[in-house]
């Protein structure tokens, strides 16, 4: 087996698969947030529109 460089982070293909699916959600609830502030939403939506975004890129930032 062939060494690898240090600092190399190696993940399954299920590691893999499910870190794209949590980035798809965070992208998806960016472009949710932005439409909903181009068309007006109320500051209530907004903010939970806001913690959604956030409770996502805290899956997101996760490795394994």
């Amino acid at each position: 087996m062939q060494d690898l460089p240090e600092g190399t982070v190696v993940l399954t293909e299920v590691e893999s698969a499910d870190l794209m699916d949590r980035m798809f959600q965070l992208r998806c609830a960016c472009e949710d947030l932005r439409t909903a502030i181009t068309e007006g939403e109320d500051a209530a939506e907004l903010v939970r529109m806001s913690e959604d975004l956030v409770s996502a890129a805290r899956r997101a930032e996760r490795l394994r």
